[in-house]
């Protein structure tokens, strides 16, 4: 099933990329500084693996002192890559088959861009029963409860009473609940009802 977009035109040019010797404490922090979930391994703009949130956490639970740890030694070396013209349905297959979230765009061995989960379903949002079943996309899943709060708006009561702190019943947000129409919510779904 084509869907008749190219990799190359969802792709993220700005990937973060750190050569092989560097220390996964270097790894980490600039996973935390970019807000990336993975980083591009390369020497001498070539790719050689690729070093996720997954490789740093199994390290530590391995015990290992993340300073000393090259990241050639606990990245991926056999990287699944796609060419930028590929169909980003078939990205999405590779994903759901080798259970990864992002793949490396690809020109002659070297990377060009970077495609993920989320990349895809913004662009095709028809796509994401597709990836529901192999990663939870937290961002969507908000999304749909906001939707459904607002659709709840109606039947809610005007007037609002601060209970207790607790648990909110739509978010499952943890902190100071009102009684909204005989739901306990939290402040932010509170707002977003009035």
């Amino acid at each position: 099933m084509k869907v008749g977009i190219k990799a190359g035109d969802v792709m993220t040019r700005t990937f973060v990329s750190v050569s092989p010797n560097t220390t996964a404490a270097e790894c980490a922090k600039e996973m935390i500084q970019k807000k990336v979930g993975s980083l591009i391994v390369g020497e001498k703009q070539k790719l050689v693996g690729i070093l996720t949130e997954g490789d740093i956490i199994k390290a530590i639970a391995k015990m290992r002192d993340l300073t000393k740890i090259k990241a050639h030694e606990i990245m991926t070396k056999k990287v699944v890559t796609l060419s930028p013209s590929d169909d980003i349905y078939d990205a999405l297959l590779k994903m759901k088959q080798k259970k990864i979230r992002w793949l490396p765009v690809t020109v002659q061995g070297r990377v060009i861009g970077m495609i993920t989960v989320k990349d895809i379903v913004v662009i095709e949002p028809e796509l994401y029963d597709m990836v529901a079943e192999f990663t939870p996309i937290k961002e969507e899943q908000k999304k749909l409860k906001m939707i459904e709060l607002r659709k709840k708006k109606k039947a809610l009561e005007m007037g609002e009473v601060w209970v207790k702190e607790g648990e909110c019943q739509e978010c499952e947000a943890y902190g100071v609940l009102y009684n909204k129409g005989g739901m306990l919510i939290c402040e932010d779904c509170k707002d977003l009802l009035e």
